[in-house]
């Protein structure tokens, strides 16, 4: 069981058991192995992947407070409605592709919120489209057993639950770009998806898909033709009604997307998410508008949700050449992202920089960010007691919150090859 019943000393003035202290001090081995192997075995997914994969899932579970889980809502739901507003959406199109200005009428299914905890609350360090991970966060939060529940632990919604939200979730993509018509074919998109790390997911929503009667196609963007004004599989020669997009050329701009380019933009499928949806959410540039209160009041933005945005997301700023020598001298405390960056690709801490690529981040296109440090998970790997750093990902859907997991790692970033790391599910200790 651990130790975390241990002692008080973790209590707080109610004599009730801390979010902190159970992440630092409980080292329970929540995982039910046996129970995640049932349900991936459910969907048909090849446990050589997983093998292959062994930090995919961590034993632990991590624990937040209500009034994290509340600061982490405030903050999801200030962002939908500033994203909402015709200022905003004007001033960041502007910089995006062309293919971005169309507005498809859809939300965007699986928006991701990635969080750093700080001593302040929930920070936002940057928001994701096509977000990874939710189908399998969906299974784990299910295979968890029941140690530390006697400390007013709450348990997530079961799978089962989880999975109705997101087929409600696609279909409501559906109707809202093209009513009442049925909806039959949707095809999951990404390069060489079977190469995937997470290829085993797309497999659980191609299950999902086909139980609630939709056919559903894994796919290279290369298998796809537009004909005669329809998105088209080649081998399977169906039509393609959705497209569940996981690629990470978020504006469809290379020529082996010209298929379903051509598609989005004559309206010939619906495409989720779409370059819209990133252009609004994802772009790094983002994060200077929706971190600078007189920006946000500049478009509209009312003085409740400046105070939400100005706590919950780090103050973050262009790099330029007029600002080389202020972002060098202060670097130590900040961290640098390509503005259409995925995936921790290409990002550096300030106090690990060497001139050499500083001089490339200042040939780029890059966003300095305040650095929140991430907070840690205490964890037993082979007995020994060991510290990962943990981020918390909210998986998101038109501004609510439908699922949270936490990444845990060591090194710079986020990364599934840490010995006891990989993703966690999230509880809220009440």
């Amino acid at each position: 069981m651990g130790r975390c019943n241990d002692s008080e000393s973790g209590c707080d003035i109610s004599g009730n058991i801390t979010a902190d202290y159970l992440n630092s001090d409980c080292f329970c081995k929540t995982l039910n192995r046996n129970q995640l192997d049932k349900f991936l075995q459910v969907d048909d997914i090849n446990q050589e992947i997983l093998v292959t994969n062994p930090q995919l899932f961590s034993n632990t579970a991590v624990f937040i407070s209500p009034a994290q889980m509340q600061q982490m809502r405030e903050i999801v739901q200030a962002v939908t409605r500033v994203v909402n507003l015709p200022l905003y959406a004007q001033q960041v199109l502007a910089q995006a592709p062309s293919i971005a200005a169309y507005n498809p009428g859809a939300a965007g299914v699986f928006m991701g919120y990635d969080f750093h905890l700080s001593a302040q609350g929930p920070k936002v360090i940057e928001i994701n489209t096509n977000a990874g991970g939710a189908f399998l966060n969906a299974a784990l939060v299910s295979a968890q057993t029941e140690c530390c529940r006697a400390t007013g632990v709450l348990l997530p919604l079961q799978k089962s639950r989880i999975d109705e939200q997101f087929i409600a979730m696609f279909l409501r993509e559906w109707q809202l770009q093209r009513g009442e018509k049925q909806l039959k074919t949707i095809a999951i998109i990404d390069e060489n998806p079977q190469q995937q790390f997470l290829y085993p997911e797309f497999k659980m929503a191609q299950r999902l898909f086909e139980s609630h009667g939709i056919t559903a196609i894994i796919a290279d963007p290369s298998e796809l033709q537009f004909i005669n004004n329809e998105l088209r599989h080649c081998e399977q020669d169906r039509i393609i009604d959705l497209v569940y997009n996981r690629l990470t050329d978020f504006s469809l701009s290379e020529p082996k997307h010209s298929a379903l380019h051509q598609a989005h933009e004559t309206n010939a499928v619906v495409v989720t998410p779409s370059p819209y949806h990133h252009a609004l959410y994802a772009d790094k540039r983002n994060l200077i508008v929706l971190s600078n209160p007189l920006s946000l009041a500049n478009i509209g933005v009312d003085e409740n949700d400046r105070k939400i945005l100005q706590r919950g997301i780090p103050q973050t700023q262009p790099v330029t050449a007029e600002a080389a020598a202020d972002l060098w001298g202060a670097r130590k405390h900040l961290f640098f992202k390509p503005a259409l960056g995925f995936g921790s690709r290409a990002t550096y801490r300030g106090d690990k920089l060497t001139k050499r690529v500083w001089e490339e981040i200042l040939q780029g296109d890059y966003v300095a960010q305040q650095l929140v440090a991430p907070s840690e998970r205490g964890i037993s790997v082979d007995g020994v007691e060991v510290a990962l750093k943990m981020d918390i990902r909210a998986y998101v859907y038109a501004g609510e919150i439908q699922l949270l997991a936490a990444r845990l790692y060591q090194g710079q970033t986020t990364n599934f090859r840490t010995q006891g790391g990989g993703f966690a599910p999230v509880f809220v200790v009440a």
